[in-house]
């Protein structure tokens, strides 16, 4: 039976081994990842491109974000129409405002790191651009701070200069890392270990289904005597062309010749194996500040409980990243307007915070101790302008 299993499964080794009397200790080292690189574009292409998971959570996040709308402030007060808000709303040629923000926080929660080049003609603001982070190499000065930054195509490189705090002409948007002065840590990078768990767990499941990883039952020919080669080979034959793969899955055997089919079941650990797969793709949106309940992955699928979920993913994730771009958009464009500019998200506008809202004018609007003016700063609206 040995010998027929051997033969049937590809097996190449050998019968003959010696047997040592003493006890035997086997250490089992970990295998490598399928990837290595901590950041890059090999981290992206195995996760965004290929994981259903990270693809889907990377969507959610710039998608939603990009989808607020700014409020301009100028000297504290809300003005529509500015050089500003146009901006913004058309920052180059070939995108709009949206466009160019959902690249920006794509690129963010990815590579830990965003990159916008601002281009001025005649002293004023023309067109913004997203920069791929692959392609940007930060050049550190004598003093550690940032003097260039190379964007390279191909063979071709242009240096951009870093310029003063009045002048920059580059936008660095990064993750917080503790270990590097210049560049941002990625929650993709964070999940890289859960990552390649998913990836494992889905090769595992791809090669059950196509019959490869393991047979689902073995034929123990029980004569005595052994199959000549090309009995052997045109039993093998049969079983590859007639009973593998999905499209022969649930046909009946036809045994002769003193064949005998042993099924074999998934172990508990295999089973075990599969639950880590859901498990993994759990850490991967925990890293990306997605609820689980979002992505339709296990949990209590109740309406309640995902309403809750949403509101948790824009409090949580999506604001605080949106806020912090407007700051750092806002710092960026300062010294090229005259007046204090100010970004601010429209919350007015946000569906799935419609309740909070709904609750917080109830409350205000209840406050017998407030005048009009205090409830209308109170909801975030300024006050009544002098007739």
């Amino acid at each position: 039976m040995a010998r027929f299993l051997e033969r049937l499964f590809g097996s190449e080794t050998k019968r003959d081994k010696a047997i040592r009397q003493a006890p035997l200790v086997a250490f089992h080292q970990p295998a490598f990842g399928f990837f290595s690189d901590r950041a890059g574009p090999g981290l992206v292409h195995a996760g965004f491109h290929r994981n259903a998971v990270v693809y889907r959570c990377v969507r959610l996040v710039s998608e939603a974000a990009a989808s607020i709308v700014w409020t301009v402030l100028v000297n504290g007060a809300e003005q529509r129409g500015h050089a500003a808000e146009t901006l913004m709303a058309r920052p180059n040629p070939r995108e709009s405002g949206t466009e160019l923000l959902e690249s920006l926080y794509g690129h963010l929660l990815l590579s830990g790191n965003a990159y916008a080049e601002l281009v001025t003609a005649s002293g004023a603001v023309r067109e913004i651009h997203a920069l791929r982070p692959d392609r940007v190499s930060l050049m550190p000065g004598p003093d550690g701070w940032p003097q260039a930054y190379e964007y390279r195509v191909g063979d071709r490189i242009r240096r951009i200069p870093a310029g003063e705090a009045d002048q920059a002409n580059v936008l660095h948007l990064r993750l917080f890392d503790p270990l590097d002065d210049h560049y941002g840590f990625a929650p993709l990078s964070a999940a890289q270990v859960s990552l390649e768990m998913h990836e494992a767990a889905s090769r595992w499941n791809k090669a059950l289904l196509d019959n490869s990883a393991r047979p689902s039952g073995a034929l123990v020919y029980s004569s005595g005597d052994n199959l000549s080669d090309d009995e052997f080979k045109r039993l093998k034959d049969e079983l590859e062309n007639a009973f593998q793969g999905t499209g022969n899955a649930g046909r009946p055997i036809l045994l002769e010749g003193g064949l005998d089919w042993k099924p074999l079941s998934l172990s508990p650990k295999d089973m075990d194996f599969l639950e880590a797969r859901s498990g993994a793709a759990r850490e991967i949106a925990l890293a990306f500040g997605v609820p689980p309940l979002l992505l339709g992955l296990p949990g209590d699928n109740t309406y309640a409980n995902y309403a809750e979920a949403n509101r948790a993913f824009w409090r949580t994730t999506v604001l605080p990243l949106v806020q912090r771009t407007q700051g750092a958009m806002a710092h960026w464009l300062q010294p090229r307007f005259s007046e204090e500019i100010r970004f601010e998200p429209d919350l007015d506008r946000i569906e799935a915070l419609a309740s909070e809202r709904e609750a917080l004018w109830r409350r205000v609007s209840a406050a017998p101790f407030l005048t009009d003016d205090e409830k209308r700063e109170a909801l975030g609206y300024g006050r009544r302008s002098p007739v």
